[in-house]
């Protein structure tokens, strides 16, 4: 089975994940990298609003992710691949709770999980194995690094104003 994903519909049904991170995209994946791991499935991502020259396929794993250009919508993307595979499109689990994107599914037979169940389910993975928990991760040396930088520039500043 594969999972095929509205990306920024799932993000805001997920704790530790807002659409208005600056990284949510890269939260979503990395929730999605751990989820078929557990499951030992696959899963293509699709997120809107790519700007020009960003749009484009990218793998992480067993996930695809699908960086819709701008002026075409994830949804649209979606249902034109779920009409592109046809048949074999019963062999696909879509995640969405928009209505439009649920019918096309429903039409090539393929089986429809909304965002808030797909949610309930990786809070029960996230209680069994805690360290999925995107809010309990430890920060990468890279991260630890910029907030390092962004400490010492918001206390030199403070500095000056005390002089």
């Amino acid at each position: 089975m594969t999972l095929i994903i509205d990306g920024h519909n799932l993000i805001p049904h997920l704790p530790g994940v807002a659409l208005s991170d600056p990284d949510d995209e890269d939260k979503l994946i990395k929730i999605i990298q751990d989820y078929c791991r557990v499951k030992g499935i696959s899963a293509e991502i699709y997120f809107d609003g790519a700007p020009p020259g960003f749009a484009g396929k990218k793998q992480f794993g067993k996930v695809r992710a699908h960086f819709v250009r701008t002026g075409i919508t994830a949804d649209e993307a979606i249902m034109s691949h779920l009409k592109m595979l046809g048949k074999r499109a019963k062999n696909m689990s879509v995640v969405s709770s928009d209505r439009q994107v649920q019918q096309a599914a429903r039409a090539v037979h393929a089986k429809v999980i909304s965002a808030a169940s797909f949610s309930k389910e990786w809070q029960q993975i996230v209680e069994e194995t805690p360290e999925f928990d995107p809010r309990s991760r430890l920060l990468s040396e890279e991260e630890v690094a910029d907030w390092e930088r962004l400490f010492r520039r918001g206390h030199s500043s403070s500095k000056k104003h005390e002089d």
